[in-house]
C-alpha cells in the first residue's frame, strides 16, 4: 500500500473530464490514503499544476480546453515541471503511445483499465521519481533480481534465454496488469517482428520452465489482448 514516504502524503492530480471515472478513481485511491485534486479540463489542470506541488499527474488524452498532449508538452517545455505523468486514453496503437511519450508522458494506461493497475502504476512512478528502485521483483513464489538477472521459483534456480528473461521481467514489472502482444513484440524485435507467431513460441518456452514444474501457473493468456503474470486468473476490478 502506498501511503507515505518520509511522512509526506502522496498527492495526485487527476485530470479527466468524465466525472464517473473520476468518482471511481477517487473511491478506490481513497482506500490507499492518496491526497487527490481533480481538474475536468486542460486549462484548469494547468493552473493547478503550476500552483501546487504534485507527486504524480494522471492525465486523460481527450480534454476540453487543452488536450492531454498539449498539456503535457507545455508542462515539460514551458513550465519545466518534471512531475511524473500517467496518460489515460482509449487509443491503444503503438503510434498513439509513442506520441504520448514524445510529449513527455512517463507511462500510458489504456481505457478501460483496472483500478488495481492504476494504483500499481502510480506506486511505480512515485517510487521512481523519489529515487526508490527495487531490484527484486516478486510474484507469488517467483522472484527475479534485476541486478543479477537471477530467477528463482519456490527456491529453485531457473535459467532463461535472453528473450525469456526480457519477457519475464516485463511481465513481472507490470504484474498483475495485462501486457499487450504488440508491446512484447516491440520489446523483443523493435519495429521488425519476424513472420509467424514467434512471440507465442517464446511464451511457450517460458511457461515450460516457469509454470510446468509447479502446481500453480503464473503466466495467463488474455484472449486477443496479451499476457499477464499473476497468482491467479481472477478478473480484476475495472474502471470503464
Amino acid at each position: 500500500m502506498l501511503r507515505k514516504l518520509g511522512e509526506v502524503p502522496v498527492r495526485v492530480l487527476i485530470v479527466e473530464d468524465n466525472r464517473d471515472i473520476c468518482d471511481n478513481i477517487a473511491a478506490y485511491l481513497a482506500k490507499h490514503s492518496y491526497v487527490m485534486d481533480f481538474a475536468y479540463d486542460g486549462i484548469s489542470a494547468m493552473q493547478l499544476a503550476l500552483t501546487n506541488p504534485f507527486d504524480v499527474i494522471v492525465l486523460d488524452l481527450m480534454l476540453p480546453g487543452m488536450d492531454g498532449l498539449s498539456f503535457c508538452q507545455k508542462l515539460r517545455t514551458d513550465a519545466e515541471i518534471t512531475t511524473p505523468v500517467l496518460m489515460l486514453t482509449a487509443r491503444d496503437t503503438l503510434d498513439d503511445k509513442l506520441k504520448g511519450f514524445a510529449a513527455g508522458a512517463d507511462d500510458y494506461l489504456v481505457k478501460p483499465f483496472a483500478l488495481q493497475e492504476l494504483h500499481a502504476r502510480l506506486q511505480a512512478l512515485y517510487k521512481r521519481s523519489h529515487g526508490r528502485t527495487d531490484n527484486l521483483l516478486a510474484v507469488a513464489d517467483l522472484t527475479l533480481n534485476r541486478a543479477t538477472q537471477q530467477v528463482h521459483r519456490a527456491g529453485q534456480r531457473i535459467d532463461l534465454s535472453a528473450a525469456g528473461m526480457r519477457l519475464l521481467q516485463r511481465l513481472m514489472e507490470q504484474a498483475p496488469s495485462v501486457v499487450a502482444r504488440d508491446e512484447l513484440e516491440t520489446l523483443l524485435w523493435a519495429d521488425e517482428p519476424p513472420d509467424g507467431d514467434a512471440l507465442r513460441s517464446h511464451l511457450y518456452k517460458l511457461r515450460q520452465v516457469i509454470d510446468k514444474p509447479f502446481n500453480n501457473p503464473l503466466i495467463h493468456t488474455v484472449h486477443r489482448i496479451g499476457y499477464r503474470l499473476a497468482e491467479d486468473a481472477a478478473d480484476m476490478e475495472d474502471a470503464k
